[in-house]
């Protein structure tokens, strides 16, 4: 990594152009699952905007307490989701570690299953989030500011790929161990996280632009 990372910077605390250059370069981490968790977050973060930009304004007094709620929701989801971005990284090391271990030593497979199990565990939360997100964009589509509903659009689409995204990352990991309870488990509920909130999210942008297209 750069220097800027070795003395203790988290890769969240890097410029926009420095996190992008460590995601292009020929390393293990960040990777996918930093780079959902980040798109999350920057889709959960364009809820906020709209929600920031409805509260105190007379046409919404009726759902201000609403929107006040899902901001609140909408900053800790954004918070987990930057956590998520440093401990996708973090949760690489124990696998590769285990990987240089000697295809001799018996120990090898054993250690190389479990850091695996833990490399699928950090893609999985970062689909509850996205799917946390998602759930909050929907409520803040129909009840926030008309001026802002691009930006809830483009927030939806975003945390819909974050979760498309994550969902990969769980299933490279989980396919390395067929047969685990663990990864069969992850699997399925994966699945059906991803086949609920993907429409939903869908939904969201469709709706959208339909009301984009209605100010024609």
């Amino acid at each position: 990594m750069t220097k800027e990372i070795q003395a203790g910077a988290l890769l969240t605390d890097l410029s926009c152009s420095a996190f992008a250059k460590e995601l292009a370069a020929k390393k293990s981490v960040p990777g996918g699952g930093g780079a959902a968790a980040l798109a999350g977050a920057l889709g959960i973060a364009l809820c906020s905007m709209a929600g920031q930009f409805t509260v105190g304004k007379k046409a919404y007094a009726d759902v201000e307490d609403d929107v006040l709620r899902m901001l609140d929701e909408a900053e800790d989801i954004r918070e987990n989701l930057l956590e998520l971005v440093e401990e996708d990284a973090t949760s690489f090391a124990p696998l590769a570690r285990a990987y240089k271990i000697p295809k001799d030593d018996p120990s090898r497979k054993d250690a190389i299953a479990e850091a695996t199990r833990g490399a699928c565990r950090v893609p999985f939360r970062i689909m509850e989030e996205a799917a946390r997100a998602i759930r909050v964009l929907e409520e803040m589509e129909r009840k926030g500011s008309a001026f802002m509903v691009s930006d809830v659009g483009c927030g939806a689409s975003l945390c819909a790929s974050a979760l498309e995204a994550a969902r990969l990352t769980v299933l490279v990991n989980t396919v390395e161990l067929k047969g685990d309870p663990l990864a069969d488990e992850l699997d399925r509920k994966a699945d059906r996280m991803l086949e609920d909130c993907l429409p939903r999210a869908q939904a969201i942008v469709r709706s959208v632009s339909d009301r984009l297209r209605g100010r024609e």
